[in-house]
C-alpha cells in the first residue's frame, strides 16, 4: 500500500490541531474526539512520515523540525480541501465556456434577441451557440450535454424534463393589406375555404398546429402552402392572396393585417427546459432567472 494510501483528511486535521495546541488532550477537545483517537492517530501518520513529528515533554508536545516544515503544506492542503467544498460565488461577468440554445423558429424570433441582449452584456465571455429545434433529436442532444436549454412549446419537450413557463401566447388570422377578405366579415367555414399558409418546422407537410381547433367545428382548413419557418410565411402572404394563423408576437411590425373571427384559438404557452441533470448548475440556474426577468 502507498503512503498516500494510508492518510485521510481526518489525520491532517488532527497534525493540524496538534501544531495550533500541543497538547493531545486541547487537540482532543477540539476535533471532538478522544485523546485515544488523537493518540491512534499520531501513530499513524508517524508511520506515513516516518518521523517522530511530535517529541512529549512536561506539558504536552514540540513539533520536529519536519513537523514543522510539514505543517505548512498541511495548513494549504487543508484550505485547498476546504474550498473545493465551500460553494462556489458565481459570477456571470467572468465565467466563460459555451451555451448551447435550441429554439424553434418562433423563439429565435420573439424570446432570443433580448435574451441574448442581457447575456452578452452580463457575460461577455461566455459564447453562445443558437441551434435549431429538432424535435426528434432532443433528448438525445440535450442528455449528452450538446444542448444545454430548448425554448419552444409544451407538446414538444419530454414530460420529465424540468421547465418555466415564460409566457402565454396566442395564434391570430392575419391577411396581406389587399385581402379581399378585408372588405367582408368572414365565418370560420370561409377561414376554413379560404387558401392558407402554414409553418411547420418541425416536419413538412400540410398540418398545422390549430387543425385540431378547426375539428372541432367539423371544419379543414385550406392549406395550399407549407413553409419550413414563422419567419417566411409573412413575405408569402405578401405575394399570395392568402392567409395564416400566427403567434401574435411573431407579426409585431410587419405588413399584415388581422382578421377578426367569430371564434379564437385556445392559447398556448411558450416555455423554456433543461435536462434534470442541470439542475443544480449555476450557470444554467442563472441563464434561466434571466429569461424569467425578460
Amino acid at each position: 500500500m502507498s503512503k498516500i494510501d494510508r492518510l485521510d483528511i481526518k489525520q491532517l486535521r488532527v497534525f493540524q490541531a496538534l501544531i495550533k495546541e500541543k497538547n493531545a488532550s486541547k487537540a482532543a477537545s477540539h476535533l471532538g474526539l478522544t485523546q485515544q483517537a488523537v493518540s491512534e492517530h499520531l501513530k499513524k501518520l508517524r508511520n506515513v512520515f516516518d518521523d517522530r513529528l511530535f517529541l512529549r515533554k512536561t506539558n504536552g508536545f514540540i513539533p520536529t523540525p519536519y513537523a514543522e516544515e510539514l505543517a505548512i503544506e498541511i495548513d494549504k492542503l487543508l484550505n485547498d480541501f476546504q474550498a473545493l467544498l465551500s460553494p462556489k460565488v458565481f459570477n456571470p461577468n467572468t465565467v466563460s465556456g459555451t451555451f448551447v440554445i435550441a429554439a424553434t423558429d418562433y423563439a429565435q424570433q420573439v424570446v432570443l434577441p433580448a435574451l441574448i441582449s442581457t447575456l452578452r452584456k452580463q457575460s461577455p465571455n461566455l459564447k453562445l451557440i443558437v441551434r435549431d429545434f429538432e424535435i426528434d433529436k432532443l433528448h438525445e442532444l440535450m442528455e449528452s450535454g450538446k444542448v444545454n436549454l430548448a425554448i419552444a412549446f409544451p407538446d414538444y419537450i419530454p414530460d420529465s424534463y424540468p421547465v418555466i413557463k415564460l409566457f402565454e401566447e396566442h395564434h391570430i388570422c392575419v391577411a396581406p393589406p389587399n385581402s379581399m377578405l378585408l372588405n367582408s366579415k368572414p365565418t370560420l367555414k370561409d377561414i376554413a375555404n379560404y387558401p392558407s399558409i402554414i409553418a411547420s418546422p418541425s416536419r413538412p407537410n400540410f398540418k398545422g398546429s390549430i387543425d385540431d381547433w378547426f375539428k372541432q367545428f367539423g371544419l379543414e382548413r385550406n392549406i395550399v402552402v407549407s413553409a419550413p419557418c414563422f419567419s417566411i410565411v409573412p413575405m408569402y402572404l405578401e405575394t399570395t392572396d392568402s392567409i395564416a394563423f400566427l403567434p401574435s408576437r411573431a407579426i409585431k411590425g410587419l405588413n399584415l393585417i388581422e382578421i377578426q373571427l367569430e371564434q379564437s384559438p385556445d392559447p398556448f404557452d411558450v416555455i423554456a427546459a433543461w435536462h434534470p441533470r442541470y439542475n443544480d448548475d449555476a450557470l444554467q440556474q442563472w441563464v434561466v432567472s434571466m429569461l424569467e426577468r425578460e
